[in-house]
């Protein structure tokens, strides 16, 4: 009896063996479908990872067409980027300010400016001590930083002066910012074999504008050909904004030239800003007048970041949606 007994007791255990097989086969077959489902969820994160870095992209290619392609600043030169007029600044340091002045109601501004470079040489002064005039002419205060931070921005930087080259060139290379310049828009100057400085018109008194331009130079001309230019790259797409910043009398012109779209920077209380109050309704373009290089700097960078916020705007609702279909039909 007590082996027919223990065969019982031992036939009882080899059920409850089973049932806590069957019972661990399916803890197994749960675990297993739980090994399923992180797999799925690591697939998922996966996707959502990919999808991102593919988002990432779209934005980073976006940014640099939009760094590239859409903001041009152009500025004028004297009174703008450094605080005074270059010619003024060169003829006072030589001690030449009487003749000067007794020639510019005889003959375009231009053409004496090109005298008195013979009647410096004439004194003895050299290139390098022209040079070295221009090397200690003022640049207005937060102007150097507000250039380096629109072009640190990817913004297409330029000149449109109606002073010459080699000032414009010396005083910006002096500044450190002369690399941040995609072109310089003034009249062209040179070295003749004598040495002397010889300073050349811009449009060579053709350019028969009403505007109150000077005979030499029409700026208005050359914001045309800008903007001819870029819509010859970029066809109806064309999504190019400019920011133009000046003060005298020749910055109206252009800022006639501007549209709805675009900016310009008139100095407050200079010429130009006189004659934009005078004719607002010619005025296409947003007006932001400054003071100083600090308010200046402020708006420049403040228009920049409003333009590109817009575009970033424009490049995020041209994202591919679809990319984030697969992550949520698991």
């Amino acid at each position: 009896m007590e082996f027919e007994s223990g065969l019982v007791e031992s036939e009882k255990d080899f059920v409850d063996l089973e049932r806590n097989l069957v019972d661990l086969r399916i803890d197994l077959m749960d675990f297993a479908g739980l090994g399923m489902n992180l797999m799925d969820l690591g697939m998922n994160f996966l996707d959502l990872k990919m999808c991102f870095g593919d988002l990432r992209m779209d934005l980073e290619m976006g940014f640099v067409s939009l760094k590239m392609d859409f903001v041009d600043v152009v500025f004028d030169f004297d009174k703008t980027i450094i605080d005074l007029d270059s010619d003024n600044w060169v003829v006072d340091e030589f001690g030449a300010s009487d003749m000067f002045d007794q020639l510019v109601p005889t003959m375009p501004w231009n053409t004496v400016m090109d005298t008195m470079m013979k009647e410096i040489h004439a004194r003895g002064k050299t290139m390098q001590d022209i040079e070295q005039v221009l090397k200690r002419a003022p640049v207005i205060p937060w102007v150097v930083p507000a250039i380096k931070a629109a072009h640190a921005l990817g913004c297409d930087l330029k000149i449109v002066s109606d002073a010459n080259l080699f000032f414009v060139e010396t005083i910006l290379e002096h500044s450190g910012i002369k690399d941040c310049f995609s072109e310089i828009n003034t009249n062209p100057s040179y070295v003749d074999d004598e040495g002397k400085l010889r300073i050349r018109p811009y449009h060579d008194f053709d350019h028969k504008c009403n505007n109150p331009c000077p005979p030499n130079m029409c700026k208005g001309l050359v914001i045309e050909r800008m903007q001819a230019a870029s819509l010859a790259m970029e066809g109806n797409n064309n999504k190019k904004r400019m920011i133009y910043l000046g003060d005298g009398a020749g910055d109206f012109c252009p800022s006639l030239m501007l549209k709805e779209q675009d900016f310009v920077m008139p100095r407050k209380d200079f010429s130009v800003w006189k004659l934009m109050n005078e004719n607002l309704q010619l005025i296409k373009a947003k007006i932001h007048g400054w003071t100083d290089g600090e308010e200046l700097q402020h708006i420049l960078l403040r228009i920049i970041k409003a333009i590109t916020t817009i575009e970033e705007k424009q490049i995020l609702s041209a994202v591919d949606h679809s990319k984030f279909q697969t992550i949520y039909s698991h």
